[in-house]
């Protein structure tokens, strides 16, 4: 019972954990713009892995995807390949999983093909949940060390220089929420790939072990003594043998 609620609650948290990796991928509000220190405000762009974005306070977005692969950072095409490796990794140990649930009854499938079954699934959530969390820490690590991660029409700039303006009024980014969206959905999904592993030892049966006999080899040291103990004697004078050869005890008297 018990492996049977581990296993089940690991599949539910891949599940969500999963869910929420796809959608941390699909957003757009990956990096924000920091409008603490601008004087117009009406305006403000956003980036995510596949377009960039230009938003209005009034309700208007415009956005505009990424037209090219290598003129794209390198970190941001590494990033874009652990969220979709993680994403199809979830999905196989998901689907891996799905016919590994003790409580679902296929065939006649033994309870030892299930438990290796749920352990690969495990294995496939647990590094799907770290290429999530590596995904996600990479982009966090380029907007914290740039400050300045535009995409705008001019495309990336490596002197940081937008639209003419320099300086103070560069715009500079911060974190979005599909960063934490991702983080949790990663260590979601690690989590449920963990019980999954317990949950697979757990299925496991118990080996069937035989009680062995121990023999303790006599030591070259041993002395064998003689018996001497004085033994009766026996007068088989008044034995005789019978016609079909078996002895008797009986005892002929001479007159």
């Amino acid at each position: 019972m018990a492996a049977t609620m581990t296993q089940l609650i690991g599949f539910m948290l891949s599940t969500l954990g999963l869910f929420l990796i796809s959608a941390a991928t699909t957003m757009d509000e990956w990096s924000l713009q920091d409008r603490s220190f601008t004087v117009i405000t009406n305006f403000y762009t956003y980036s995510g892995l596949w377009k960039s974005c230009v938003g209005t306070t009034y309700g208007t977005t415009q956005c505009r995807p990424y037209f090219t692969i290598l003129g794209l950072p390198a970190l941001l095409q590494a990033v874009r390949a652990l969220m979709i490796v993680g994403i199809v990794l979830g999905a196989i140990g998901l689907l891996i999983a799905i016919f590994s649930l003790k409580c679902l009854k296929m065939g006649n499938m033994e309870d030892n093909l299930k438990a290796t079954m749920t352990l690969s699934a495990g294995i496939m959530l647990l590094l799907a949940g770290v290429c999530g969390i590596a995904g996600v820490s990479a982009f966090a690590n380029l907007i914290v060390q740039s400050f300045q991660f535009t995409t705008f029409a001019s495309g990336f700039s490596s002197t940081g220089n937008v639209g003419g303006l320099t300086g103070a009024l560069t715009p500079r980014y911060t974190f979005g929420p599909a960063l934490f969206v991702g983080w949790i959905g990663g260590a979601i999904l690690f989590i449920g790939g963990i019980l999954m592993c317990l949950a697979c030892r757990a299925m496991t049966p118990e080996k069937h072990r035989y009680d062995g006999m121990a023999y303790k080899a006599a030591s070259q040291n041993t002395m064998y003594r003689p018996d001497t103990r004085s033994r009766p004697v026996y007068n088989d004078s008044y034995k005789a043998q019978s016609m079909d050869e078996r002895q008797t005890n009986q005892r002929f008297d001479y007159v």
